[in-house]
Protein backbone atom coordinates (compact mmCIF):
# COMPACT_ATOMS: atom_id res chain seq x y z
CA UNK A 1 0.00 0.00 0.00
CA UNK A 2 2.83 2.39 0.88
CA UNK A 3 4.49 1.72 -2.48
CA UNK A 4 1.28 2.46 -4.39
CA UNK A 5 0.71 5.67 -2.42
CA UNK A 6 4.28 6.83 -3.07
CA UNK A 7 3.82 6.24 -6.81
CA UNK A 8 0.64 8.32 -6.77
CA UNK A 9 2.22 11.17 -4.81
CA UNK A 10 5.20 11.27 -7.19
CA UNK A 11 2.88 11.26 -10.19
CA UNK A 12 0.78 14.12 -8.81
CA UNK A 13 3.86 16.17 -7.93
CA UNK A 14 5.27 15.87 -11.45
CA UNK A 15 1.96 16.87 -13.08
CA UNK A 16 1.58 19.99 -10.92
CA UNK A 17 5.26 20.88 -11.34
CA UNK A 18 4.88 20.81 -15.13
CA UNK A 19 1.85 23.08 -14.91
CA UNK A 20 3.77 25.63 -12.86
CA UNK A 21 6.77 25.44 -15.17
CA UNK A 22 4.63 26.09 -18.28
CA UNK A 23 2.66 29.00 -16.86
CA UNK A 24 4.84 31.52 -18.74
CA UNK A 25 3.51 30.18 -22.07
CA UNK A 26 -0.12 30.81 -21.07
CA UNK A 27 -0.11 34.60 -21.04
CA UNK A 28 -1.95 35.01 -24.39
CA UNK A 29 -4.94 33.29 -25.96
CA UNK A 30 -2.78 31.72 -28.68
CA UNK A 31 -0.31 30.56 -26.03
CA UNK A 32 -2.98 29.21 -23.67
CA UNK A 33 -5.02 27.41 -26.34
CA UNK A 34 -2.38 26.41 -28.94
CA UNK A 35 0.99 26.79 -27.23
CA UNK A 36 1.81 29.62 -29.64
CA UNK A 37 1.74 27.11 -32.55
CA UNK A 38 5.30 26.12 -31.59
CA UNK A 39 4.80 22.58 -30.32
CA UNK A 40 7.34 20.06 -31.62
CA UNK A 41 6.98 16.55 -32.99
CA UNK A 42 7.34 14.50 -29.80
CA UNK A 43 4.96 16.62 -27.74
CA UNK A 44 2.35 16.81 -30.50
CA UNK A 45 2.54 13.09 -31.29
CA UNK A 46 2.19 12.08 -27.65
CA UNK A 47 -0.57 14.65 -27.08
CA UNK A 48 -2.45 13.14 -30.03
CA UNK A 49 -1.94 9.58 -28.82
CA UNK A 50 -2.76 10.12 -25.16
CA UNK A 51 -5.90 12.10 -26.03
CA UNK A 52 -6.89 9.22 -28.31
CA UNK A 53 -6.54 6.35 -25.85
CA UNK A 54 -8.33 7.01 -22.58
CA UNK A 55 -9.31 4.76 -19.67
CA UNK A 56 -12.62 4.17 -21.46
CA UNK A 57 -10.70 2.24 -24.11
CA UNK A 58 -8.33 0.51 -21.69
CA UNK A 59 -11.01 -0.74 -19.29
CA UNK A 60 -14.32 -0.60 -21.17
CA UNK A 61 -13.63 -1.08 -24.88
CA UNK A 62 -10.74 -3.53 -24.43
CA UNK A 63 -12.84 -5.65 -22.10
CA UNK A 64 -16.03 -5.48 -24.14
CA UNK A 65 -14.61 -6.06 -27.62
CA UNK A 66 -11.97 -8.50 -26.43
CA UNK A 67 -14.79 -10.58 -24.94
CA UNK A 68 -16.85 -10.40 -28.14
CA UNK A 69 -14.14 -10.91 -30.76
CA UNK A 70 -11.25 -12.62 -28.95
CA UNK A 71 -7.79 -12.18 -30.48
CA UNK A 72 -9.37 -10.55 -33.54
CA UNK A 73 -9.93 -7.46 -31.35
CA UNK A 74 -6.26 -6.70 -32.08
CA UNK A 75 -7.47 -5.48 -35.50
CA UNK A 76 -9.05 -2.53 -33.69
CA UNK A 77 -5.62 -1.49 -32.40
CA UNK A 78 -4.09 -1.95 -35.84
CA UNK A 79 -6.84 0.18 -37.39
CA UNK A 80 -6.30 2.85 -34.73
CA UNK A 81 -2.62 2.97 -35.65
CA UNK A 82 -2.93 2.93 -39.45
CA UNK A 83 -6.15 4.90 -40.00
CA UNK A 84 -6.62 6.82 -36.75
CA UNK A 85 -2.97 7.90 -36.51
CA UNK A 86 -0.89 7.40 -39.67
CA UNK A 87 -3.53 8.42 -42.22
CA UNK A 88 -4.90 11.16 -39.96
CA UNK A 89 -1.48 12.81 -39.83
CA UNK A 90 -0.83 12.34 -43.53
CA UNK A 91 -4.23 13.53 -44.73
CA UNK A 92 -5.08 16.23 -42.16
CA UNK A 93 -1.89 17.33 -40.42
CA UNK A 94 -0.21 19.64 -42.90
CA UNK A 95 -3.37 21.12 -44.46
CA UNK A 96 -4.97 21.74 -41.07
CA UNK A 97 -1.90 23.60 -39.84
CA UNK A 98 -1.70 25.76 -42.99
CA UNK A 99 -5.40 26.57 -43.33
CA UNK A 100 -6.03 27.32 -39.65
CA UNK A 101 -3.02 29.60 -39.54
CA UNK A 102 -4.23 31.36 -42.71
CA UNK A 103 -7.66 31.87 -41.10
CA UNK A 104 -6.22 32.68 -37.65
CA UNK A 105 -8.47 29.92 -36.34
CA UNK A 106 -7.95 28.39 -32.90
CA UNK A 107 -10.97 26.05 -32.72
CA UNK A 108 -12.96 23.81 -35.06
CA UNK A 109 -16.12 25.99 -34.90
CA UNK A 110 -13.99 29.03 -35.71
CA UNK A 111 -12.65 27.14 -38.73
CA UNK A 112 -16.19 26.44 -39.95
CA UNK A 113 -17.21 30.05 -39.37
CA UNK A 114 -14.28 31.57 -41.29
CA UNK A 115 -13.83 28.92 -43.97
CA UNK A 116 -17.51 29.12 -44.97
CA UNK A 117 -18.16 32.77 -43.99
CA UNK A 118 -20.97 31.74 -41.67
CA UNK A 119 -21.44 32.70 -38.03
CA UNK A 120 -24.40 30.32 -37.90
CA UNK A 121 -22.16 27.32 -38.61
CA UNK A 122 -19.75 28.47 -35.92
CA UNK A 123 -22.48 28.76 -33.31
CA UNK A 124 -24.19 25.48 -34.26
CA UNK A 125 -20.93 23.51 -34.17
CA UNK A 126 -20.06 25.09 -30.81
CA UNK A 127 -23.40 23.95 -29.39
CA UNK A 128 -22.88 20.42 -30.71
CA UNK A 129 -19.45 20.30 -29.04
CA UNK A 130 -20.86 21.69 -25.80
CA UNK A 131 -23.65 19.09 -25.68
CA UNK A 132 -21.66 16.00 -26.60
CA UNK A 133 -18.27 16.66 -24.96
CA UNK A 134 -19.65 16.88 -21.41
CA UNK A 135 -20.93 13.27 -21.27
CA UNK A 136 -17.84 12.16 -23.18
CA UNK A 137 -15.74 13.86 -20.50
CA UNK A 138 -17.73 12.22 -17.70
CA UNK A 139 -17.08 8.78 -19.19
CA UNK A 140 -13.35 9.15 -18.60
CA UNK A 141 -13.80 8.57 -14.88
CA UNK A 142 -15.57 5.24 -15.34
CA UNK A 143 -12.45 3.17 -15.81
CA UNK A 144 -10.99 4.36 -12.52
CA UNK A 145 -13.63 3.21 -10.06
CA UNK A 146 -13.00 -0.53 -10.13
CA UNK A 147 -9.23 -0.20 -10.34
CA UNK A 148 -9.00 2.21 -7.42
CA UNK A 149 -11.41 0.11 -5.42
CA UNK A 150 -9.27 -2.95 -6.09
CA UNK A 151 -5.98 -1.24 -5.21
CA UNK A 152 -6.89 1.14 -2.38
CA UNK A 153 -10.45 0.51 -1.26
CA UNK A 154 -11.12 4.22 -1.85
CA UNK A 155 -14.63 5.47 -2.55
CA UNK A 156 -15.19 6.25 -6.24
CA UNK A 157 -16.26 9.84 -5.52
CA UNK A 158 -12.87 10.67 -3.99
CA UNK A 159 -11.11 9.19 -7.03
CA UNK A 160 -13.16 11.43 -9.31
CA UNK A 161 -12.59 14.54 -7.20
CA UNK A 162 -8.84 13.93 -6.92
CA UNK A 163 -8.41 13.40 -10.64
CA UNK A 164 -10.55 16.44 -11.48
CA UNK A 165 -8.68 18.74 -9.10
CA UNK A 166 -5.24 17.63 -10.27
CA UNK A 167 -6.12 17.96 -13.97
CA UNK A 168 -7.73 21.34 -13.34
CA UNK A 169 -4.62 22.70 -11.62
CA UNK A 170 -2.14 22.04 -14.39
CA UNK A 171 -4.52 22.94 -17.24
CA UNK A 172 -5.62 26.21 -15.61
CA UNK A 173 -2.07 27.24 -14.80
CA UNK A 174 -0.12 26.09 -17.86
CA UNK A 175 -2.70 25.82 -20.63
CA UNK A 176 -1.99 23.80 -23.77
CA UNK A 177 1.77 23.58 -23.25
CA UNK A 178 1.36 22.10 -19.77
CA UNK A 179 -1.14 19.64 -21.24
CA UNK A 180 1.29 18.70 -24.03
CA UNK A 181 4.27 18.20 -21.71
CA UNK A 182 2.22 16.18 -19.24
CA UNK A 183 0.79 14.17 -22.14
CA UNK A 184 4.37 13.29 -23.11
CA UNK A 185 5.16 12.08 -19.59
CA UNK A 186 1.85 10.24 -19.34
CA UNK A 187 2.46 8.70 -22.76
CA UNK A 188 5.79 7.26 -21.63
CA UNK A 189 4.03 5.76 -18.60
CA UNK A 190 1.39 4.26 -20.88
CA UNK A 191 4.00 2.71 -23.19
CA UNK A 192 5.94 1.08 -20.36
CA UNK A 193 2.83 0.15 -18.41
CA UNK A 194 0.92 -1.57 -21.22
CA UNK A 195 3.97 -3.60 -22.26
CA UNK A 196 4.58 -4.74 -18.68
CA UNK A 197 0.92 -5.60 -18.09
CA UNK A 198 0.61 -7.69 -21.27
CA UNK A 199 3.74 -9.66 -20.38
CA UNK A 200 2.57 -10.30 -16.81
CA UNK A 201 -0.93 -11.40 -17.83
CA UNK A 202 0.43 -13.73 -20.52
CA UNK A 203 2.83 -15.27 -18.02
CA UNK A 204 -0.07 -15.75 -15.62
CA UNK A 205 -1.84 -17.81 -18.30
CA UNK A 206 1.18 -20.04 -18.96
CA UNK A 207 2.67 -17.95 -21.76
CA UNK A 208 1.32 -16.77 -25.10
CA UNK A 209 1.12 -20.19 -26.77
CA UNK A 210 -0.66 -21.78 -23.82
CA UNK A 211 -3.10 -18.85 -23.60
CA UNK A 212 -3.93 -19.15 -27.31
CA UNK A 213 -4.45 -22.89 -26.98
CA UNK A 214 -6.80 -22.37 -24.03
CA UNK A 215 -8.72 -19.63 -25.83
CA UNK A 216 -9.18 -21.86 -28.88
CA UNK A 217 -11.20 -24.28 -26.74
CA UNK A 218 -13.72 -21.65 -25.60
CA UNK A 219 -17.07 -22.05 -27.40
CA UNK A 220 -18.71 -19.01 -29.01
CA UNK A 221 -22.40 -18.26 -28.45
CA UNK A 222 -22.80 -16.20 -31.64
CA UNK A 223 -20.95 -18.68 -33.89
CA UNK A 224 -21.41 -22.16 -32.36
CA UNK A 225 -20.34 -23.93 -35.57
CA UNK A 226 -17.04 -22.05 -35.81
CA UNK A 227 -14.29 -24.01 -34.08
CA UNK A 228 -11.75 -21.81 -32.30
CA UNK A 229 -13.79 -18.69 -33.04
CA UNK A 230 -11.88 -16.48 -30.60
CA UNK A 231 -8.49 -17.23 -32.14
CA UNK A 232 -9.68 -17.00 -35.76
CA UNK A 233 -8.31 -14.30 -38.08
CA UNK A 234 -11.39 -12.05 -38.10
CA UNK A 235 -13.22 -13.45 -35.08
CA UNK A 236 -16.82 -14.68 -34.84
CA UNK A 237 -18.47 -11.45 -36.10
CA UNK A 238 -16.21 -9.79 -38.71
CA UNK A 239 -18.81 -7.28 -39.95
CA UNK A 240 -19.46 -5.90 -36.47
CA UNK A 241 -15.70 -5.87 -35.84
CA UNK A 242 -15.26 -3.74 -38.97
CA UNK A 243 -17.77 -1.23 -37.57
CA UNK A 244 -15.74 -0.87 -34.37
CA UNK A 245 -12.52 -0.41 -36.36
CA UNK A 246 -14.06 2.31 -38.53
CA UNK A 247 -15.66 4.29 -35.70
CA UNK A 248 -12.64 4.21 -33.39
CA UNK A 249 -10.17 4.88 -36.23
CA UNK A 250 -11.77 7.10 -38.87
CA UNK A 251 -13.83 8.82 -36.19
CA UNK A 252 -10.78 10.64 -34.81
CA UNK A 253 -10.69 12.71 -38.00
CA UNK A 254 -13.81 14.56 -36.89
CA UNK A 255 -13.18 14.96 -33.14
CA UNK A 256 -12.33 18.58 -32.26
CA UNK A 257 -9.96 17.64 -29.42
CA UNK A 258 -7.96 15.42 -31.79
CA UNK A 259 -7.86 17.66 -34.86
CA UNK A 260 -6.93 20.57 -32.61
CA UNK A 261 -3.50 19.01 -32.08
CA UNK A 262 -2.61 19.78 -35.71
CA UNK A 263 -3.32 23.49 -35.18
CA UNK A 264 -0.34 23.78 -32.84
CA UNK A 265 2.37 21.96 -34.85
CA UNK A 266 5.56 23.97 -35.19
CA UNK A 267 6.91 23.08 -38.67
CA UNK A 268 7.26 20.48 -41.42
CA UNK A 269 9.89 18.52 -39.52
CA UNK A 270 7.50 18.18 -36.59
CA UNK A 271 4.80 16.80 -38.88
CA UNK A 272 7.13 14.28 -40.49
CA UNK A 273 8.50 12.97 -37.21
CA UNK A 274 5.18 13.24 -35.42
CA UNK A 275 3.53 10.97 -37.99
CA UNK A 276 5.99 8.16 -37.26
CA UNK A 277 5.97 8.64 -33.47
CA UNK A 278 2.19 8.80 -33.23
CA UNK A 279 1.74 5.67 -35.34
CA UNK A 280 4.23 3.64 -33.32
CA UNK A 281 2.63 4.86 -30.10
CA UNK A 282 -0.78 3.71 -31.31
CA UNK A 283 0.54 0.30 -32.38
CA UNK A 284 1.97 -0.36 -28.92
CA UNK A 285 -0.75 1.15 -26.73
CA UNK A 286 -3.89 0.31 -28.72
CA UNK A 287 -2.55 -2.99 -30.02
CA UNK A 288 -1.47 -4.00 -26.53
CA UNK A 289 -4.79 -3.04 -24.94
CA UNK A 290 -7.01 -4.87 -27.39
CA UNK A 291 -4.79 -7.95 -27.58
CA UNK A 292 -4.89 -8.09 -23.77
CA UNK A 293 -8.68 -7.83 -23.79
CA UNK A 294 -8.82 -10.63 -26.33
CA UNK A 295 -7.88 -13.11 -23.60
CA UNK A 296 -10.62 -11.92 -21.24
CA UNK A 297 -12.63 -15.14 -21.60
CA UNK A 298 -9.83 -17.05 -19.89
CA UNK A 299 -10.86 -15.18 -16.73
CA UNK A 300 -14.60 -15.84 -17.02
CA UNK A 301 -14.65 -17.45 -13.59
CA UNK A 302 -13.67 -14.28 -11.72
CA UNK A 303 -15.43 -11.46 -13.58
CA UNK A 304 -18.80 -10.00 -12.58
CA UNK A 305 -22.11 -10.88 -14.22
CA UNK A 306 -25.51 -9.18 -14.32
CA UNK A 307 -28.64 -10.81 -12.92
CA UNK A 308 -29.43 -12.07 -16.43
CA UNK A 309 -26.04 -13.78 -16.71
CA UNK A 310 -24.38 -11.28 -19.05
CA UNK A 311 -20.78 -10.25 -18.25
CA UNK A 312 -20.11 -6.79 -16.82
CA UNK A 313 -17.60 -5.64 -19.41
CA UNK A 314 -15.99 -3.01 -17.17
CA UNK A 315 -15.06 -5.77 -14.72
CA UNK A 316 -13.09 -7.88 -17.21
CA UNK A 317 -9.79 -5.97 -17.35
CA UNK A 318 -9.69 -5.22 -13.57
CA UNK A 319 -10.35 -8.93 -12.89
CA UNK A 320 -7.49 -9.90 -15.17
CA UNK A 321 -5.17 -7.54 -13.26
CA UNK A 322 -6.30 -8.34 -9.72
CA UNK A 323 -3.71 -11.11 -9.21
CA UNK A 324 -0.71 -9.05 -10.35
CA UNK A 325 2.04 -8.12 -7.85
CA UNK A 326 1.55 -4.88 -5.88
CA UNK A 327 4.18 -3.04 -7.92
CA UNK A 328 2.42 -3.95 -11.15
CA UNK A 329 -0.96 -2.90 -9.75
CA UNK A 330 0.58 0.45 -8.82
CA UNK A 331 1.88 0.81 -12.37
CA UNK A 332 -1.57 -0.05 -13.73
CA UNK A 333 -3.17 2.63 -11.54
CA UNK A 334 -0.72 5.26 -12.84
CA UNK A 335 -1.27 3.95 -16.37
CA UNK A 336 -5.05 4.37 -16.19
CA UNK A 337 -4.71 7.73 -14.43
CA UNK A 338 -2.40 8.89 -17.23
CA UNK A 339 -4.82 7.69 -19.90
CA UNK A 340 -7.77 9.42 -18.22
CA UNK A 341 -6.10 12.71 -17.30
CA UNK A 342 -4.48 13.23 -20.69
CA UNK A 343 -7.82 12.89 -22.47
CA UNK A 344 -9.67 14.87 -19.79
CA UNK A 345 -7.27 17.81 -20.09
CA UNK A 346 -7.65 17.84 -23.87
CA UNK A 347 -11.45 17.73 -23.71
CA UNK A 348 -11.90 20.48 -21.12
CA UNK A 349 -9.41 22.74 -22.89
CA UNK A 350 -11.26 22.19 -26.17
CA UNK A 351 -14.65 22.80 -24.56
CA UNK A 352 -13.61 25.92 -22.65
CA UNK A 353 -11.79 27.56 -25.54
CA UNK A 354 -14.55 26.76 -28.05
CA UNK A 355 -17.35 28.22 -25.95
CA UNK A 356 -15.30 31.32 -25.10
CA UNK A 357 -13.81 32.18 -28.48
CA UNK A 358 -16.74 31.16 -30.67
CA UNK A 359 -19.79 32.27 -28.68
CA UNK A 360 -19.00 34.44 -25.64
CA UNK A 361 -16.34 36.75 -27.14
CA UNK A 362 -18.09 37.44 -30.51
CA UNK A 363 -21.40 38.25 -28.80
CA UNK A 364 -19.99 40.13 -25.82
CA UNK A 365 -21.16 43.74 -25.49
CA UNK A 366 -17.74 44.95 -24.42
CA UNK A 367 -14.31 44.44 -25.95
CA UNK A 368 -12.36 41.72 -24.16
CA UNK A 369 -8.59 41.81 -23.80
CA UNK A 370 -6.26 38.82 -23.81
CA UNK A 371 -6.28 38.46 -20.03
CA UNK A 372 -10.07 38.61 -19.87
CA UNK A 373 -10.44 35.96 -22.57
CA UNK A 374 -8.04 33.63 -20.79
CA UNK A 375 -9.89 34.11 -17.50
CA UNK A 376 -13.21 33.26 -19.16
CA UNK A 377 -11.65 30.12 -20.69
CA UNK A 378 -10.37 29.15 -17.25
CA UNK A 379 -13.79 29.63 -15.68
CA UNK A 380 -15.40 27.45 -18.35
CA UNK A 381 -12.73 24.78 -17.88
CA UNK A 382 -13.65 24.71 -14.20
CA UNK A 383 -17.30 24.45 -15.17
CA UNK A 384 -16.72 21.52 -17.53
CA UNK A 385 -14.59 19.68 -14.99
CA UNK A 386 -17.17 20.22 -12.23
CA UNK A 387 -20.16 19.16 -14.34
CA UNK A 388 -18.45 16.07 -15.75
CA UNK A 389 -17.35 15.05 -12.23
CA UNK A 390 -20.87 15.38 -10.88
CA UNK A 391 -22.29 13.38 -13.80
CA UNK A 392 -19.74 10.61 -13.22
CA UNK A 393 -20.58 10.39 -9.51
CA UNK A 394 -24.36 10.45 -10.17
CA UNK A 395 -24.02 7.66 -12.70
CA UNK A 396 -21.99 5.50 -10.31
CA UNK A 397 -24.35 5.99 -7.33
CA UNK A 398 -27.77 5.81 -8.93
CA UNK A 399 -29.77 3.93 -11.49
CA UNK A 400 -29.57 6.80 -13.98
CA UNK A 401 -28.74 5.18 -17.32
CA UNK A 402 -29.30 8.17 -19.61
CA UNK A 403 -25.81 9.52 -18.95
CA UNK A 404 -24.06 6.25 -19.76
CA UNK A 405 -26.06 5.78 -22.95
CA UNK A 406 -25.41 9.35 -24.06
CA UNK A 407 -21.68 8.74 -23.57
CA UNK A 408 -21.93 5.88 -26.03
CA UNK A 409 -23.20 8.13 -28.85
CA UNK A 410 -20.96 11.16 -28.16
CA UNK A 411 -18.11 9.93 -30.37
CA UNK A 412 -20.46 9.01 -33.22
CA UNK A 413 -22.34 12.32 -33.08
CA UNK A 414 -19.20 14.47 -33.11
CA UNK A 415 -17.45 12.46 -35.82
CA UNK A 416 -20.65 12.12 -37.86
CA UNK A 417 -21.30 15.85 -37.80
CA UNK A 418 -17.76 17.19 -38.30
CA UNK A 419 -15.60 14.68 -40.18
CA UNK A 420 -16.99 15.21 -43.68
CA UNK A 421 -17.28 19.03 -43.69
CA UNK A 422 -13.84 19.44 -42.12
CA UNK A 423 -12.15 17.07 -44.57
CA UNK A 424 -13.93 18.41 -47.66
CA UNK A 425 -13.42 21.96 -46.42
CA UNK A 426 -9.65 21.45 -46.34
CA UNK A 427 -9.42 19.87 -49.78
CA UNK A 428 -12.26 21.19 -51.97
CA UNK A 429 -13.01 24.84 -52.71
CA UNK A 430 -16.47 23.90 -53.96
CA UNK A 431 -17.68 22.80 -50.49
CA UNK A 432 -20.66 24.98 -49.52
CA UNK A 433 -22.12 26.17 -46.19
CA UNK A 434 -25.41 24.42 -47.00
CA UNK A 435 -23.60 21.09 -47.33
CA UNK A 436 -21.88 21.62 -43.97
CA UNK A 437 -25.19 22.38 -42.27
CA UNK A 438 -26.81 19.27 -43.76
CA UNK A 439 -23.88 17.19 -42.48
CA UNK A 440 -24.38 18.61 -38.96
CA UNK A 441 -28.10 17.76 -39.07
CA UNK A 442 -27.65 14.26 -40.50
CA UNK A 443 -24.78 13.28 -38.19
CA UNK A 444 -26.45 14.41 -34.99
CA UNK A 445 -29.87 13.24 -36.23
CA UNK A 446 -28.70 9.67 -36.88
CA UNK A 447 -27.13 9.35 -33.43
CA UNK A 448 -30.13 10.92 -31.67
CA UNK A 449 -32.39 8.55 -33.58
CA UNK A 450 -30.24 5.64 -32.47
CA UNK A 451 -30.41 6.84 -28.86
CA UNK A 452 -34.20 7.25 -29.01
CA UNK A 453 -34.67 3.73 -30.34
CA UNK A 454 -32.38 2.37 -27.63
CA UNK A 455 -34.49 4.05 -24.92
CA UNK A 456 -37.79 2.87 -26.38
CA UNK A 457 -36.65 -0.64 -27.25
CA UNK A 458 -37.18 -0.17 -30.97
CA UNK A 459 -34.96 -1.19 -33.88
CA UNK A 460 -33.12 1.71 -35.54
CA UNK A 461 -33.36 1.27 -39.35
CA UNK A 462 -32.33 -2.40 -39.15
CA UNK A 463 -30.79 -4.69 -36.51
CA UNK A 464 -27.24 -3.97 -37.74
CA UNK A 465 -27.57 -0.22 -37.10
CA UNK A 466 -29.22 -0.68 -33.71
CA UNK A 467 -25.70 -0.70 -32.29
CA UNK A 468 -24.48 2.87 -31.53
CA UNK A 469 -21.12 1.83 -32.98
CA UNK A 470 -22.60 0.97 -36.37
CA UNK A 471 -24.92 3.99 -36.23
CA UNK A 472 -21.83 6.16 -35.77
CA UNK A 473 -20.21 4.61 -38.84
CA UNK A 474 -23.41 5.29 -40.81
CA UNK A 475 -23.32 8.94 -39.70
CA UNK A 476 -19.71 9.35 -40.87
CA UNK A 477 -20.22 7.64 -44.23
CA UNK A 478 -23.45 9.57 -44.83
CA UNK A 479 -21.63 12.84 -44.25
CA UNK A 480 -18.81 11.94 -46.65
CA UNK A 481 -21.41 11.29 -49.37
CA UNK A 482 -23.85 14.09 -48.57
CA UNK A 483 -21.35 16.98 -48.42
CA UNK A 484 -20.16 16.73 -52.06
CA UNK A 485 -23.65 15.98 -53.37
CA UNK A 486 -25.24 18.98 -51.64
CA UNK A 487 -22.29 21.17 -52.59
CA UNK A 488 -22.85 20.42 -56.27
CA UNK A 489 -26.41 21.80 -56.15
CA UNK A 490 -25.78 24.79 -53.87
CA UNK A 491 -23.68 27.92 -54.19
CA UNK A 492 -20.27 28.71 -52.72
CA UNK A 493 -20.35 31.84 -50.59
CA UNK A 494 -17.74 34.45 -51.66
CA UNK A 495 -15.75 32.24 -54.12
CA UNK A 496 -12.96 34.84 -54.51
CA UNK A 497 -12.39 34.80 -50.76
CA UNK A 498 -12.29 31.00 -50.76
CA UNK A 499 -9.71 30.98 -53.57
CA UNK A 500 -7.56 33.36 -51.54
CA UNK A 501 -7.78 30.99 -48.56
CA UNK A 502 -6.50 28.06 -50.63
CA UNK A 503 -3.47 30.07 -51.75
CA UNK A 504 -1.88 29.12 -48.42
CA UNK A 505 -1.23 25.68 -49.96
CA UNK A 506 0.65 27.23 -52.90
CA UNK A 507 3.19 29.26 -50.95
CA UNK A 508 6.74 28.30 -51.95
CA UNK A 509 9.18 27.20 -49.27
CA UNK A 510 12.87 26.36 -49.38
CA UNK A 511 13.92 22.88 -48.28
CA UNK A 512 17.18 20.95 -48.19
CA UNK A 513 18.18 18.75 -51.13
CA UNK A 514 17.97 15.71 -48.83
CA UNK A 515 14.24 16.38 -48.43
CA UNK A 516 13.37 17.14 -52.08
CA UNK A 517 15.39 16.39 -55.22
CA UNK A 518 15.94 19.25 -57.64
CA UNK A 519 15.91 18.79 -61.44
CA UNK A 520 19.15 18.00 -63.27
CA UNK A 521 19.14 21.47 -64.91
CA UNK A 522 18.83 23.21 -61.57
CA UNK A 523 21.68 21.15 -60.08
CA UNK A 524 23.96 21.94 -63.02
CA UNK A 525 23.28 25.63 -62.66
Amino acid sequence: MLLKILLLVLFFAVMIGVGLYCRKTATSVQGFVLGGRKVGSWLTAFAFGTSYFSAVIFVGYAGQFGWKYGMAATWIGIGNALVGSLLAWRVLGRRTRLMTQRLSSATMPDFFGKRFSSNALKVISSIIIFIFLIPYTASLYNGLSRLFGMAFGIDYAWCVIGMAVLTGIYVLVGGYMATAVNDFIQGLIMLVGIAAVVVCVMNGNGGFSAAVASLSQVPCETAPDLSGAFVSFFGPEPLFLLGVVLLTSLGTWGLPQMVGKFYAIRDEDAIRKGTVISTLFAFIVAGGRYSLGGFGRLHSGVIEYTASGKPVFDSIIPSMLATLPDLMIGIVIILVLSASMSTLSSLVLTSGSTLTLDIIVPYSRREMGEKAKINVIRLLILFFIAVSSVLAIIQARSSVTFIAQLMGISWGALAGAFLAPFLWGLYWKRTTPAAVLVSFIVGVGIMCGSMFCTFTGRVFLCPFFSSPINAGVLAMVAGLVIVPLVSLVTKVREPEKVSAMFECYNNKVTVRATDALASAETVSE
